[in-house]
């Protein structure tokens, strides 16, 4: 769908473009846009490396070890559906863990993996669990401690202080947080179904001590995400 919008657009474009004898813009702007995309890219390259790396010296030092064990009380409470121990716990904290530091690149492969994870214990696979619906709302709505992403980009245009949207972005990251919790727990309150139950596959793997999943490693770039 979204590859058909931008379709969509890029032909609307070329058609205005020729209606107002214009299509030199046209061509301008497509190239200036390829080029911005470049040397955007490469401005993240230096902030996610940057943070990445962090994040290795965080977990070598046993912070990540501690933040999963701060975090696992609150995920348990968030996905009570969500068997103990499943192996679906350990990639929500780590995708958790990485956007509460602005990482998304870093976060979207670990809440496909969660997802997957929930899927294959979901009863009716046309249909999201409450808990898929759950981590989506949170890895949309995450709180963002420091939005790396944006400083990047920021910087990249010369932004006299690229780092002053750190408050404003945790103000407006906490409210849509709370706002995804409050209609996430509405919602399950009218949901009185039993929590889905968990049989361990043949040859599935699983997180044998859910106060430090293995899958956190992948945050910092161990070779056990985005």
């Amino acid at each position: 769908m979204v590859n058909w919008i931008w379709l969509f657009m890029i032909v609307i474009s070329v058609i205005f473009g020729m209606i107002n004898g214009n299509m030199d813009g046209i061509t301008q702007a497509a190239f200036d846009g390829a080029k911005s995309g470049v040397t955007i890219s490469f401005g993240l390259i230096s902030i996610m490396v940057f943070w990445l790396g962090m994040m290795k010296i965080a977990e070598q030092a046993g912070l990540l070890e501690k933040l999963s064990r701060m975090l696992y009380p609150v995920v348990r409470w968030l996905f009570p559906d969500v068997p103990k121990n499943h192996p679906a716990l350990g990639y929500i904290m780590s995708n958790l863990s990485a956007n509460l530091f602005g990482l998304g690149n870093a976060a979207t492969p670990m809440g496909i993996k969660a997802m997957q994870e929930l899927q294959s214990i979901n009863p009716d696979k046309h249909t999201a669990t409450p808990a898929m619906c759950t981590l989506l709302a949170l890895n949309t709505s995450s709180i963002t401690l420091v939005p790396t992403t944006l400083i990047a980009i920021r910087m990249n245009y010369n932004s006299a202080n690229p780092a002053e949207i750190i408050g404003t972005t945790l103000a407006a990251t906490f409210i849509a947080t709370g706002a995804a919790i409050l209609a996430d727990r509405w919602y399950r309150s009218r949901d009185k179904g039993p929590p889905i139950p968990y049989k361990k596959q043949s040859g599935a793997s699983e997180v044998t001590d859910p106060l430090n999943p293995s899958p956190i490693q992948a945050i910092g770039g161990g070779s056990g995400h985005g």
